[in-house]
């Protein structure tokens, strides 16, 4: 990524001068990112500029530019062009650039309208209740970029399975610390054993799979505490997730080691597939391999989505 006079735009950001930014804008046509499955959401705040030169150098694969909370309501302007700057400057990048604007009813209707001609990858959407609420973006958001939800208020967990609209839903956030305090439940409740936090992730994931939009789990927020974030990534694993957001390069670090498809996964598969289409021309499509046990055509089907993943 090519910054032209970094020094100026250090000055720029510094004194808060929008209009000398807005004069850096230039929309350019940018090619991109439709990959589905990301393992990583590294959450970067957009008005922070170091954070933003980062970008290249972090080992995630979507990186999550952040309007939202923790960016005041005096950085926001600054934050919204900062986005739209650095955008103009990553013609095409194998990273996924995801925009987490504000509240549709809290400027995020206009921030999306505004960043339409910066081509984002995706527009993710705070604080969704109802499909009436999607339907309202997808009428400003340009065609071409994915939408992508956080499931934070107990509206949204309730209408999770009917807020899919034309399959515009590409991914849908798992808000853990505001979807219970909606719910009136306690924080401390966030530990690996707590089955409440088992019902949650399992809903959630099962959810998101029927309307078709790739599931996120939550950021834990106690990103200093690796012990505990890699239980949460082998329980969540385990259970069927194939992404996490994160708040910090190390988590981010973490989840993308811990999703990653091994290579024993992907040789496997790709012995089941061609070993089934070899024994469906002879007319068999259930048979027993001394390698892999019984093969029949739903372990051909997960075998051809383990490669799709890949």
């Amino acid at each position: 990524m090519f910054i032209a006079q970094p020094e100026r735009l250090e000055k720029i950001v510094r004194t808060n001068d929008i209009k000398a930014l807005e004069q850096l804008l230039h929309p350019n046509n940018r090619i991109q990112n439709k990959i589905q499955a990301f393992r990583s959401a590294l959450m970067l705040s957009a008005h922070n500029l170091k954070h933003l030169m980062k970008i290249d150098t972090l080992k995630s694969d979507c990186i999550i530019l952040n309007l939202e909370d923790g960016v005041s309501a005096e950085q926001k302007p600054m934050a919204l062009r900062l986005c739209a700057y650095f955008l103009s400057k990553i013609p095409q990048h194998p990273k996924k650039l995801v925009v987490r604007v504000n509240a549709i009813d809290e400027g995020g209707l206009e921030e999306i309208a505004f960043l339409n001609a910066y081509k984002p990858d995706a527009i993710r959407i705070p604080k969704i209740k109802t499909l009436h609420d999607v339907e309202r973006v997808l009428e400003v958001l340009d065609e071409n970029i994915e939408l992508h939800l956080s499931i934070e208020t107990k509206e949204a967990w309730e209408n999770l399975r009917s807020l899919q609209h034309k399959s515009r839903v590409k991914a849908v956030y798992l808000g853990i610390l505001d979807l219970l305090a909606d719910l009136g439940l306690n924080h401390s409740i966030i530990v690996p054993e707590n089955p409440t936090l088992h019902y949650l992730l399992a809903e959630f994931l099962i959810s998101a799979k029927l309307i078709g939009a790739h599931p996120v789990s939550f950021v834990y927020q106690e990103h200093q505490n690796m012990a505990e974030f890699r239980k949460w990534l082998q329980l969540e694993k385990m259970m069927g997730f194939a992404s996490k957001g994160c708040i910090s390069p190390s988590q981010a670090d973490e989840a993308m080691k811990c999703f990653e498809l091994k290579d024993k996964e992907l040789e496997r598969a790709q012995y089941i597939i061609e070993l089934f289409e070899k024994m469906k021309e002879q007319g068999v499509t259930g048979f027993s391999d001394k390698k892999y046990g019984f093969i029949d055509e739903p372990i051909y089907k997960g075998a051809l989505k383990l490669l799709q993943k890949s």
